[in-house]
């Protein structure tokens, strides 16, 4: 049987002594939680990455699953007999405990972030078995959970659930002293890479060795300690930007005191991001012409059917004239941010925050473990080009918890990135953010220009909840707009939509053009995003179905797209 997913999952720290853990899996349902008291019954076989609800994971299940398990067996190469051993998990949703060989290895809490433990001293001789328990519950408000519905069935724009895991399961051969970590800053101004980082165990020489379509344009060597930090001259400068995405190529290689060799292959992009007057990318203004992307798959839910669909998903935007996506309330998977970066496609990353009450006290200490994973993960890909932890926070009974809540998630980002604009909470209600955006689902094209072109004239300022937030300057945009429903072949009532349905194809591109033409015109707003790429499940206002079929002919959305930004005039 062929290994589904069998590309390499961390594409910005590579490795090629590894083992894919994909596949065939025995799995058992463990609905009243009880598995860890009785002797299991493994009565079905589950195809990983793909969660049991999905088609593709050969389940199908589709109703709440508070706790599943996972086990399978396998044997480590005998080349990695003095090498240490980590076993890998791309994402579990939501609390997993691992078991090799019936010793509990450890958990990890986070649906969306992916962790890792070194089981060198659990392994044996021969067969080897991991068993995985994964703990879920969508309904207790303890945890985010993003699209996924709360309810038995998906409604409205929360669609099926997804439980257990979701991303490659992987085993990697690593010598004693190695990279555990790696962040790279570009400064391009200056014309270097900063690294930083940490080697996990011991003391060790690095030399790093920067290349540029296969020309070397940078070599250094230092001694390193657990944690390091050094910076290299480029030769060439070659800045990444959207439509032009210069990468370079990055050889590590980690020399231990031991004599151990460590070699690790990553990338980057030269890129410079400012924000005080709407988003510049290497000093250049730059109309984010987004479109809102969920990561849902018909068959395969979260998880894609394979790396080309990844890549597909970004290509079938751009050819609709779209620069980029906000990662609308899922926290996607390294190989679409690789793919984003190799095809100059900008990227908002956000968390999958719905599900989560931020009213709880004990809100803030769930949610910032996992965002800090999230954000530690992603860091090095220059295509994403701001953080939004949250999304659209409503004004409740509890205000000011909700508020401190914010704030300091809103703190934390800032701190650990200030490279990247932060958004607190996508279309309502702001606390503090670099970027002001709001969410704008008129579909009157006329009363939609009339909002902004008083805006333009400063008589008034669009917010969604004008009675407890304020517009105070910052660089404005409309991050949800549209949803136009449209599902002529099928008018199923039960199916989902924002406003009034257009009666032909014609009535629907002349909305979308009026909205959009409107958007672009104005040189105060310096960015829109589309609700959005493709179906999902009910809601049914996609530029493309859920089978990624186009909707509309693929040539008139892209010249409504790419017709001349006001806000980038005169650069």
């Amino acid at each position: 049987m062929s290994i589904p997913r069998p590309e390499y999952p961390r594409p910005d720290l590579v490795r090629k002594e590894w083992l894919n853990l994909n596949g065939s899996w025995d799995f058992a349902f463990d609905f009243g939680a009880s598995g860890r008291e009785r002797e299991l019954e493994w009565t079905h076989k589950i195809i990983v990455p793909f969660c049991p609800e999905s088609e593709l994971s050969g389940i199908g299940y589709r109703d709440f699953m508070n706790c599943v398990w996972y086990r399978r067996t396998f044997q480590v190469p005998e080349s990695w007999r003095d090498r240490r051993v980590i076993l890998h998990f791309g994402a579990v949703d939501y609390q997993a405990e691992v078991w090799l060989n019936g010793r509990s290895i450890g958990t990890h809490r986070g649906g969306y972030s992916s962790f890792s433990f070194e089981i060198t001293d659990y392994l044996q001789e021969g067969e080897n078995t991991v068993v995985i328990c994964a703990e879920d519950d969508t309904r207790r408000q303890l945890q985010p959970r993003g699209k996924q519905s709360a309810r038995f069935q998906s409604h409205g724009c929360d669609y099926t659930r997804i439980t257990g895991i979701w991303q490659t399961v992987w085993l990697e051969a690593v010598p004693r002293t190695h990279l555990a970590s790696l962040k790279l800053m570009p400064d391009l101004k200056n014309g270097r890479i900063h690294i930083s980082g940490q080697l996990d165990s011991g003391e060790g020489k690095i030399t790093a060795k920067a290349y540029f379509k296969g020309s070397k344009v940078a070599e250094e060597t230092i001694l390193a300690g657990r944690h390091f930090q050094f910076s290299m001259t480029l030769n060439e400068v070659h800045p990444w930007e959207p439509g032009n995405p210069n990468l370079y190529d990055l050889e590590l290689e980690v020399e231990g005191e031991d004599g151990s060799s460590d070699h690790v292959s990553s990338y980057f992009g030269l890129r410079d991001i400012s924000w005080h007057d709407g988003l510049r990318i290497n000093g250049k203004k730059v109309f984010m012409r987004l479109v809102l992307d969920q990561g849902y798959y018909p068959d395969g839910l979260y998880t894609a059917p394979s790396d080309e669909e990844l890549k597909a998903d970004i290509l079938r935007a751009m050819e609709m004239g779209f620069n980029g996506a906000r990662l609308h309330q899922k926290v996607f998977e390294p190989r679409f941010l690789y793919w984003a970066d190799k095809l100059g496609y900008l990227l908002w990353g956000e968390h999958g925050s719905w599900g989560l009450s931020l009213d709880k006290p004990e809100a803030l200490r769930i949610f910032l473990p996992e965002w800090r994973e999230i954000m530690k993960r992603d860091q090095n890909h220059p295509a994403i080009i701001g953080w939004c932890p949250l999304n659209e926070t409503r004004p409740g009974p509890h205000r000011g918890h909700q508020q401190e809540f914010v704030r300091a998630v809103w703190e934390f980002t800032k701190e650990f990135d200030p490279t990247r604009p932060v958004i607190d909470t996508s279309g309502y209600t702001h606390v503090a953010t670099d970027m002001y955006d709001v969410h704008d689902y008129d579909q009157d094209p006329e009363s939609f220009s009339q909002r902004y072109q008083d805006f333009l004239e400063g008589k008034k300022v669009f917010v969604n909840y004008p009675e407890v937030e304020q517009y105070q300057g910052q660089p404005y945009w409309v991050s949800e707009y549209g949803g136009i429903w449209w599902q002529p072949d099928n008018p199923d009532e039960k199916a989902w939509g924002y406003g009034k349905r257009p009666q032909s194809e014609e009535e629907f591109l002349q909305r979308y053009r009026a909205l959009t033409t409107t958007l672009l015109k104005n040189p105060k707003l310096c960015g829109f995003c589309y609700t959005q790429l493709y179906d999902i499940e009910q809601e049914v206002n996609g530029l493309y179905t859920y089978r990624r079929q186009p909707k509309f002919p693929k040539e008139v959305i892209r010249e409504i797209n790419t017709q001349p930004a006001a806000f980038e005039e005169g650069e």
